[in-house]
């Protein structure tokens, strides 16, 4: 019995090592806020101070966006404009589909095929940010993000992204100089992330959205990157919300569709159901176990399995557990 005992709890930790070890980053992501690598709104000059142009300005002027065409919906047009009109010194690049297509296929054509064969459009929107930041530098902004101020404070990081809830960041807003170091790993990456899930949601996000960006932004600070190679980050007070912040939001998730709401939910119900899964995920392993790896008594040439004794006591329950768990 004692043999058999120690048989389940070594394959039960050796499934949640396996299972823990490959959802580690994930798990990471929900105690780390980057607070160290924040721009601190002391060190951010006011809207209208003298001192914006004191500071250095590493990152080009190029505001980058992205669009089917170049026929923006009406609904986005006033956030567009905001910025380009505030910022009347920065070269303005619309990359649309066509366009977005051009520039792989000639700065990067062994992109080309995992470009092509992206399911969702918004892959391919996704993707092409990180390689405009990476080849020209610049600003990237989706075009539900209006301006509120001149964006040259923030020249002065060589990298930056924002800060998002309930973890991770966004890819949303984005700097960079040419051929930062952060950037260079998320376009090199994206082909390994490169997988479909059940849901578009869940595909979009973790194969060229923020939580694929959060992941790679997890691995490239383990590294601890120099001084000049450091990500910095935009918190949403900085962000958005306040006389001082940078972008306004508008209307947007124009990607998403009905799967999102579960998405939500499971969110919002994250702790119920990782206790579900480790219940449910033991009683698989007690099943397996009782039905393959039970003691055998062996008198010549019969062989008959034995339960163990605290099995018969705890068996009943286990169904009416199966039962209520039904999936």
């Amino acid at each position: 019995m004692r043999r058999g005992v120690a048989i389940f709890l070594v394959t039960t930790i050796v499934v949640l090592s396996f299972a823990v070890h490959h959802v580690w980053t994930l798990l990471e992501l929900l105690v780390i806020d980057g607070k160290e690598d924040a721009i601190l709104r002391a060190e951010l000059p006011a809207p209208d101070s003298a001192a914006i142009s004191e500071r250095p300005q590493l990152i080009p002027k190029i505001i980058h966006q992205t669009y089917i065409n170049e026929s923006i919906p009406a609904h986005w047009v006033g956030p567009q404009q905001s910025c380009i009109e505030k910022h009347p010194d920065y070269e303005y690049k619309l990359w649309t589909d066509r366009k977005s297509r051009e520039f792989i296929a000639a700065e990067y054509p062994w992109f080309l095929e995992t470009f092509d064969g992206y399911p969702y459009p918004i892959q391919r929107a996704d993707a092409i940010r990180y390689f405009v930041l990476h080849h020209f530098g610049g600003i990237y902004i989706d075009l539900d993000d209006g301006c509120n101020r001149s964006l040259d404070p923030l020249l002065a990081y060589p990298a930056w992204v924002r800060k998002t809830n309930p973890t991770g960041i966004s890819n949303d807003a984005m700097g960079s100089v040419p051929r930062h170091k952060f950037f260079l790993n998320a376009i090199d990456r994206l082909p390994d992330y490169n997988r479909r899930w059940p849901l578009p949601y869940i595909t979009v996000m973790a194969s060229t959205g923020p939580l694929y960006l959060s992941v790679i932004w997890r691995h490239y600070n383990k590294l601890r990157p120099q001084e000049e190679d450091r990500v910095r980050i935009l918190f949403p007070a900085e962000y958005n919300g306040n006389t001082w912040s940078f972008f306004t939001h508008h209307l947007g998730n124009s990607w998403h569709n009905n799967d999102v709401k579960l998405i939500f939910w499971m969110a919002s119900h994250w702790i119920i159901l990782t206790v579900i899964g480790f219940t449910v995920g033991l009683a698989v392993l007690w099943c397996i176990y009782s039905t393959f790896v039970v003691a055998r008594q062996t008198n010549g040439s019969k062989c008959k399995y034995t339960r163990l004794p605290f099995y018969r006591r705890i068996s009943t329950k286990d169904i009416e557990l199966d039962d209520r768990h039904e999936v």
